[in-house]
């Protein structure tokens, strides 16, 4: 049975700056649960199964089972009945409140924060599974029991018309489809698998023009497993973060999640990485396309979207530029001397990559990037320190519920969501039962805050200060965000003003002086603040055509 262990460690490779406070890992044990668990377990899945496509999320069934015996429900008061407004009383609200908070109680960690599902994109656990396939990892990280609850979930989710959406609420698309039956592919899924289910997704496929049609991320990472050629992706040439600063298309400008995907891509389209040829993959070539895989126009295949995916057309301005950087640039690059700079180019963004596995112990800023800096690392050596720290981070983004396995959009939401029960805890002034909460929260964000900047010169890395900030999820991955600092000021300030006694000792004041300055210095000149950094591009880049999330907007904390 899976069990959820917070705040532990369990690798030496692992890195920490507060003994893995926040860290969520699922485990497989044997002789976990009872049989009644079991047989409670199989029922929900079942259950979620049935209405999978009306009811597309799950409820952490696995999480409140494993709780419900390790925090046992406290008495509650009789349930208040509304009829009318006229019962509406204080009376009612606080016993209403009361029940509310004591169940709250039962899904507390016991490291502070609250437990949850942060899922929902269907496009992270290909990128995970393509890139643990290609560096020979996957049985080794994965389990039997990790791949058939990865692939309950990819099932779970698939649409009834047999595609895959970008995110499990979403219309089927080629991005979505062919990246998740690749995924299964890859675990050991046959072509006619899964009582039918994945013929329908091939028929998808094919229905819709075949692989050549899939978006440019797509185009990537097929291209990473050996079922596309470089050839047919637009470049992304590595020479960029060669450029001056001053430059308006410099990477440096890009917001952080969008240049922090592009960075390792770069490293990769520039090596021209390409897997093993294995027996699967050489059938992969024949599941994809329309057309025999030798005979496929790849210069064509570069700008081909499927209508499904298509969300902004490129304008005229951009494949005149992708076509210069293809048949000019590129074959300049690739040859001596042109391909000195390239080596050169190579180097400098593996510089890069590593500033950010080591910032992020690991973790790095999101699921996308994190595996393909894991990647790079293996790419530069497959025996390297860095590869063998990020084994062991894959169990972060994992996260087990009743439809099955997924990879999260993020290692979790454990403080955004401290900050807010917390908040929320306070307001209902029922001390007595919060209290006990209300002191693991504060232990929780206390332990969670960045107190230091990232080392080194930040204007070469392109890193804003962190100093006082709040992350998102836990303080070893650490980018500071504006919003979530806000939040977690404003929890810490409240917990503050509540006895030492019932909630813990204050943070010394000098942290809330750098928590205020962090998020002063977030404020962009529009007046607006910014989320992780502070606007660094420039809005013509975007009426041209140049399409790269570049941080040009702000929003109000």
């Amino acid at each position: 049975m899976w069990k959820l262990k917070n705040a532990e460690g369990g690798s030496s490779w692992l890195q920490t700056l507060n003994n893995h406070v926040g860290r969520q890992v699922w485990e497989f044990d044997l002789k976990a649960g009872t049989s009644e668990d079991h047989l409670d377990v199989e029922k929900a899945r079942a259950d979620f199964n049935d209405k999978r496509f009306i009811q597309h999320h799950s409820a952490d069934f696995l999480m409140r089972l494993q709780f419900a015996r390790e925090n046992p429900l406290s008495p509650l008061p009789p349930q208040v009945k509304i009829e009318s407004a006229n019962d509406i009383t204080e009376e009612a609200i606080q016993t209403t409140l009361m029940r509310a908070v004591r169940f709250y109680a039962t899904i507390q960690a016991h490291d502070g924060h609250w437990p949850g599902d942060y899922g929902g994109p269907m496009f992270l656990m290909p990128g995970l599974v393509i890139v643990l396939y290609v560096t020979g990892a996957l049985n080794a990280v994965l389990s039997e029991m990790h791949k058939k609850e990865i692939c309950r979930y990819l099932y779970n989710h698939q649409n009834e018309d047999g595609g895959w959406g970008l995110h499990i609420e979403g219309h089927s698309t080629m991005f979505g489809t062919v990246l998740n039956y690749v995924t299964l592919r890859l675990l050991g899924q046959a072509p006619d698998g899964g009582q039918g289910t994945m013929e329908k997704g091939r028929a998808w496929i094919l229905d819709h023009g075949g692989a050549t049609a899939i978006p440019s991320w797509g185009k990537m990472w097929l291209s990473v497993l050996g079922v596309f050629d470089w050839i047919g992706n637009n470049p992304l040439p590595p020479e960029i973060w060669l450029l001056p600063y001053f430059f308006p298309i410099h990477p440096g400008r890009m917001w952080c999640h969008c240049r922090m995907v592009y960075l390792p891509m770069s490293y990769l389209y520039g090596r021209r990485f390409v897997g093993p040829l294995t027996r699967i993959i050489m059938s992969l070539r024949e599941e994809l396309y329309t057309v025999p895989y030798e005979k496929i126009d790849w210069n064509q295949a570069r700008n081909m979207c499927a209508k499904e995916d298509l969300y902004y057309p490129h304008p005229l301005i951009q494949d005149i530029l992708w076509g210069t950087l293809h048949k000019v640039v590129e074959p300049a690059l690739m040859h001596w001397p042109g391909s000195m700079l390239r080596e050169r180019a190579l180097q400098s963004v593996m510089k890069h990559v590593h500033y950010e596995d080591e910032n992020t112990h690991y973790i790095c800023i999101g699921p996308v990037n994190k595996v393909l800096n894991m990647l790079c690392c293996w790419v530069e050596d497959s025996n390297s320190e860095a590869f063998k720290r990020h084994l062991p981070r894959i169990l972060d983004y994992l996260w087990v519920a009743e439809d099955g396995m997924k990879m999260q959009g993020y290692n979790g939401s454990q403080l955004w969501d401290t900050a807010f029960a917390t908040q929320a805890l306070i307001s209902t002034d029922l001390l007595d039962d919060c209290g006990p909460m209300l002191k693991k929260a504060h232990m929780y964000i206390e332990r969670s805050q960045v107190i230091e900047d990232c080392p080194g010169d930040l204007n070469f890395w392109y890193r804003h200060i962190s100093k006082g900030a709040w992350p998102f999820s836990t303080r070893d991955h650490g980018w500071p965000i504006s919003d979530c600092s806000s939040e977690g000021l404003k929890a810490a300030l409240a917990l503050s003003q509540l006895p030492q006694d019932i909630v813990g000792k204050p943070i010394p004041s000098q942290r809330f002086f750098d928590s205020v300055s962090f998020m002063l210095s977030m404020q962009n000149n529009d007046g607006g603040f910014a989320t992780y950094e502070l606007t660094r591009s420039y809005p013509w880049l975007e009426v041209c055509g140049v399409h790269f999330s570049s941080n040009s907007s702000s929003r109000s904390i």
